[in-house]
């Protein structure tokens, strides 16, 4: 008796790892020979070769920041861009094209586009300047059929001054397999500008780049078998364990109800698999479960861009009570030459002495006490301090070198 105990025994502490991380082949076909051939486990998925586990019941997390629904904060695996480019030519500007001798590219392509319409150029030299040479880019939405029409961006690659008024010739628009997808053609949208006079020469925007709404028409479909996928893939935006459960949660307490089983199971901080009821479309299940309302979750965090001094502070970040003093040394340096005069009646010539003033003055430090216990409070103690945003970036440094800043610091 003991010893079939002790048998038993082994062999679920053997099959533990097999229901934890998956069952491997040798496991599947050994349970295959016990049930007679044939192995069927609802809850084994082949495509990650792991058991989809489903929880019982909801989490106790606590309440999250902010209520989105989950079309805001993760998308389908399977729903994805396709990222198009193509060289083609732009005609029609106004003098503002290629200079033909710093772009030799630009007169190449005129030759082999002239040759195409039938028309001969050889010994003969092109010298318009009104054709620019430009790189063509877009991005294929998921699910688009062939006919269907997407906007493109349009790029000077030579040494063209503008693209304003400009039209796109036809430009096959190939993805990374070399197949071509869609063709751009139409007339380019430039909002910069460029003027310029004899003595000046005034620029805004970016004249060189522009953009063909509508101007690219889709010619070959990527195929997407959303409809016979029976396993969804959901990814989060902004990875994070808590939102990744709260969602779960959301699905499986609607489907418990809508369709009477809980159908979403959590992966990891990005990843949440849900499976399909087989009574409804993949298309209207997904419809449905997007709209759910989620309270989403955010680590504390204090982003930092040096370049710019923009500071973006999270709602979670606290500071403990730190006391701070911040003061900064100024110095003033004045050049003030002096024209210095000779005698009169001598050969002295008028003669330029320089003098130079330098005051180093350091502004009063008062020394501040900052508590942080919530974003208002933090703020409003930094404002206290009446420092400028590189002095606010020194001090943040310097409370998270000191351990008081609770929150994570990106510098950019």
């Amino acid at each position: 008796m003991r010893r079939g105990a002790a048998l038993l025994l082994a062999a679920v502490v053997g099959l533990q790892p097999a229901l934890a991380d998956g069952l491997t082949p040798k496991q599947k076909r050994d349970l295959a020979g016990q049930n007679g051939g044939a192995f069927v486990d609802p809850e084994y998925d082949p495509a990650t070769n792991r058991m989809f586990r489903v929880s019982n019941g909801p989490s106790s997390l606590p309440p999250g920041q902010v209520a989105s629904r989950i079309k805001d904060i993760a998308q389908l695996q399977a729903s994805r861009d396709n990222q198009l480019v193509g060289y083609g030519l732009v005609i029609g500007l106004a003098g503002s094209g290629d200079s033909l001798r710093n772009s030799p590219f630009t007169e190449q392509s005129i030759r082999a586009m002239l040759e195409n319409l039938g028309i001969a150029t050889e010994g003969g030299s092109a010298r318009a300047k009104n054709v620019a040479a430009v790189i063509v880019t877009a991005n294929m939405p998921p699910y688009v059929q062939s006919g269907a029409r997407i906007d493109i961006d349009v790029s000077s690659m030579g040494d063209a001054t503008s693209l304003a008024g400009g039209t796109l010739i036809m430009t096959p628009l190939k993805a990374a397999d070399g197949e071509i997808y869609a063709v751009g053609q139409g007339s380019v949208i430039v909002s910069g500008f460029t003027a310029q006079g004899d003595a000046e020469k005034l620029t805004q925007g970016v004249p060189t780049a522009g953009r063909v709404p509508n101007g690219a028409i889709v010619e070959r479909t990527v195929r997407a078998e959303f409809e016979d996928q029976a396993l969804l893939t959901l990814q989060l935006r902004n990875p994070d364990f808590s939102t990744a459960v709260r969602i779960a949660d959301a699905i499986n307490g609607y489907t418990s109800q809508r369709f009477g089983m809980r159908v979403a199971a959590e992966r990891d901080a990005r990843t949440v698999q849900i499976r399909r009821p087989k009574n409804v479309s993949a298309a209207r299940f997904y419809a449905e479960i997007e709209n759910l309302v989620v309270e989403t979750d955010t680590p504390a965090r204090v982003v930092i861009d040096e370049r710019t001094g923009t500071i973006v502070i999270g709602n979670e970040v606290k500071i403990s009570r730190v006391a701070i003093s911040h003061g900064t040394l100024t110095v003033r340096i004045t050049e003030q030459p002096k024209i210095v005069q000779p005698e009169p009646f001598s050969k002295g010539v008028t003669a330029e002495e320089p003098f130079t003033t330098i005051d180093a003055t350091r502004p009063d430090a008062r020394v501040n006490v900052l508590d942080g216990p919530n974003l208002e409070t933090l703020v409003s103690g930094l404002n206290r301090l009446g420092v400028k945003p590189d002095g606010i970036i020194a001090i943040l440094q310097g409370i998270k070198s000191a351990g008081a800043l609770q929150a994570d610091l990106v510098l950019q």
